[in-house]
């Protein structure tokens, strides 16, 4: 029997996205925008989870630290799916360029092919807390 595998909709966006573009507007402005990632209902989803607690890890008040007015949250293990998914996507397309930009510096660092790995070795040394965070 065939096994069939399913792509998430998020990482069909990220495929989708033209990285050679995406490449050279980093590489010139050190930037790039990644347009539609989320669905309009995938963004409600998020922003309905805000209210809560207990997605999250943390909450930042900016003017309490001087980063200006407004507020976000760091979320927790478990990821929300669509989050876990696109981080593992854009990570697999980033790291190439992160590799290359680190030669070009003469820099012994790379990073691993595979995101599981780089949290392998952020775990490894303490990093253990998730980084996506949702603004308000």
């Amino acid at each position: 029997m065939k096994t069939q595998t399913t792509t998430a909709p998020g990482v069909e966006r990220v495929q989708a996205l033209d990285w050679e573009q995406i490449g050279r507007s980093l590489s010139s402005a050190g930037n790039a925008i990644l347009s539609q990632l989320l669905s309009a209902g995938e963004c409600q989803q998020l922003a309905a989870l805000y209210p809560q607690n207990e997605p999250f890890r943390s909450h930042i008040l900016m003017a309490r630290h001087g980063f200006g007015r407004g507020e976000y949250k760091y979320f927790a293990y478990p990821l929300p799916t669509v989050i876990a998914d696109l981080r593992s996507a854009l990570y697999a397309r980033f790291v190439p360029i992160a590799n290359s930009w680190e030669a070009s510096l003469s820099s012994n660092i790379r990073y691993p092919d595979e995101h599981a790995d780089l949290l392998a070795r952020c775990h490894a040394v303490g990093q253990i807390r998730p980084t996506p965070l949702l603004l308000q």
